[in-house]
């Protein structure tokens, strides 16, 4: 069984003997662990050892309480995951070890939050980024890894890490797709059948937006249009589909490479959200 420390005083003894002697990994979870963040833990695993999971569902970055409330947690199933991943400890803290008293201190990242996610979920970047840096602040790894699926979110961490000096080298891994292309996410288990089918239309509108770039189509407005058309199925709400600049996350008028393109779709009740980059 692999060993779990639910106390940051507890992770932090576990540790001490490993500092000094190599590279401590990292990969930060909110839990409900699947293929996706397999392939994190076995990228660390190349790199790093030991190799540290956090499992916490943290509830500053929730804009809506219910989705908290509907978050999966099943502790006993991501423990087997990570062990059968190459994962040689996990940190797995309650809400009130991480946030011991009412929360008065924050980090905002500013400027790559206005748009996007971070513009339909107020406060949703200011909770990753601050549980990301307590996380960093107790493990202390050498190397963090995230998935490039929350693009926003990468950005954000990368950018925090800069301005605050973190000593961690931030690696970025690719997203993990289902055979469709849906990407991989502990969301897509709300799926019924039906939406599951009708959620990959996401991908597939992700996808002819870049055809349309590699063809050298490089205004978005028609990109938007041509390829959000895909989108228009029944049960689905768009909530955004743009194209962006990587270094700014902001929406661009031309298309031109390197460009994300970003969307985000409600499918019943459960938000999915997808990118892929256009170099």
């Amino acid at each position: 069984m692999i060993p779990v420390e639910h106390t940051i005083d507890g992770i932090r003894k576990a540790l001490e003997p490993h500092r000094h002697r190599g590279s401590i990994g990292f990969v930060p979870t909110m839990g409900a662990l699947h293929a996706g963040h397999a392939r994190l833990i076995e990228v660390a695993r190349e790199q790093c050892k030991p190799v540290v999971v956090s499992i916490f569902v943290n509830p500053l970055q929730f804009d809506q309480p219910e989705d908290f409330e509907r978050y999966q947690r099943n502790l006993e199933s991501d423990l087997a995951l990570a062990a059968n991943s190459g994962a040689q400890m996990v940190f797995a803290p309650s809400a009130p070890e991480m946030y011991p008293s009412q929360a008065e201190t924050f980090v905002e990242v500013q400027g790559l939050t206005q748009h996007f996610c971070g513009a339909s979920r107020p406060g949703h970047f200011r909770g990753v980024a601050t549980v990301v840096a307590k996380l960093f602040h107790i493990i202390q790894p050498d190397v963090a890894l995230f998935g490039e699926k929350d693009a926003q979110q990468l950005a954000v961490i990368e950018r925090m890490v800069l301005n605050l000096n973190f000593p961690v080298a931030i690696v970025a891994v690719p997203t993990v797709r289902e055979p469709d292309g849906l990407a991989l996410s502990s969301r897509n288990a709300r799926l019924a059948p039906d939406e599951r089918r009708t959620a990959v239309c996401l991908y597939h509108a992700l996808t002819r937006a870049r055809e349309l770039i590699h063809a050298g189509e490089r205004d978005s407005h028609t990109i938007r249009e041509q390829a959000g058309a895909l989108l228009l199925q029944p049960g689905v709400q768009i909530d955004y589909f743009d194209v962006a600049d990587p270094k700014t996350m902001c929406p661009v008028s031309t298309a031109g490479p390197p460009v994300y393109v970003m969307g985000a779709i409600r499918v019943g009740a459960t938000r999915l959200i997808d990118n892929l980059l256009c170099r």
